[in-house]
């Protein structure tokens, strides 16, 4: 199993930015405590690889420095080069994390998950979309059949459902905050919102009824999982209420359903907005941890 990372590529943001840009590192540190092994630098997605998820002009104007203030604004980051290749590894981090999972199982970016990235626009700290690029390029290249985009991030995947709406072999399922960003949605293959204050067994009980008719749904080669630490009771974003313990959990039932079912996992760390932020950090490295514990029996047979 290969471990991704991106942190190695500056992030210049203005004082007092509230995107959390420190986590990856902590969080690569974190990991390599006990995977240094597994870990690998992100490569940078090319400009082919994004279009077959964003609009080429949308691409260029990201790539080249002309993405106009309105546009920065919805993104929440302002436009720097710097911004632009880190967007372009966080992709191709999911991307190498895909091929890294038909081949061994499963494979990890400690960073990723930008779901709000629509087809010609960025919002909420999200550039680019880097499971619907990855789910669209197994796909065009005829290494998957179908693909199951799992987002477990408090909020809602808009800009994946977006990108995947025209595609029936991707399946899109979203659980997430009923009263949370994003305030205009589109509307998932399926979504679950779930009340302010959830707690860990009504949040695990909604997953594990959903799961299995899920898989039957979606039959997919791949799985790409949204391990959102957002939803952790101590997140300043995220309004529910889980515990670590239920967060660890929630990791379980996800990689135990898809190793049970043969499916090759990718796993992406999607939001995390805690205080302090080693508590998102924790919650997270746990997400790697079980993912190296779970597929280490090594590759399935594909």
């Amino acid at each position: 199993m290969r471990i991704y990372r991106t942190d190695q590529f500056a992030l210049p943001l203005p004082a007092g930015h509230r995107f959390p840009a420190e986590k990856y590192r902590l969080l690569a540190e974190r990991v390599s405590a006990f995977a240094a092994d597994r870990m690998e630098t992100a490569p940078a997605a090319t400009r082919g690889e994004l279009l077959h998820a964003h609009h080429p002009d949308y691409v260029d104007a990201v790539l080249n420095g002309t993405l106009d203030a309105a546009g920065q604004r919805e993104i929440g980051l302002p436009w720097s080069s710097e911004l632009a290749e880190r967007s372009r590894r966080s992709v191709g981090a999911t991307v190498a994390a895909s091929r890294s999972a038909l081949l061994e199982g499963c494979g990890v970016n400690l960073a990723g998950g930008t779901h709000h990235a629509g087809p010609n626009r960025g919002s909420g700290f999200c550039v680019f979309n880097d499971i619907a690029v990855a789910s669209m390029l197994m796909l065009a290249e005829g290494r998957v059949r179908r693909a199951l985009i799992l987002d477990l991030d408090v909020h809602q995947g808009d800009g994946t459902a977006a990108i995947a709406a025209g595609e029936p072999r991707i399946f899109t399922f979203s659980m997430h905050g009923a009263r949370n960003f994003p305030f205009n949605r589109v509307d998932s293959d399926w979504d679950i919102d779930l009340p302010d204050g959830t707690e860990d067994g009504d949040y695990l009980g909604a997953l594990e009824r959903a799961l299995p008719d899920l898989f039957a749904r979606a039959r997919p080669d791949l799985v790409c999982y949204l391990a959102g630490a957002d939803p952790y009771r101590g997140d300043r974003l995220g309004r529910l209420a889980l515990s670590p313990q239920g967060l660890a959990e929630r990791d379980r039932m996800v990689m135990d359903a898809c190793r049970s079912r043969d499916a090759a996992l990718v796993v992406t760390m999607a939001g995390g907005y805690a205080v302090p932020i080693t508590d998102t950090v924790t919650i997270q490295a746990e997400t790697v941890r079980l993912a190296c514990e779970i597929f280490d029996a090594g590759p399935t047979n594909r």
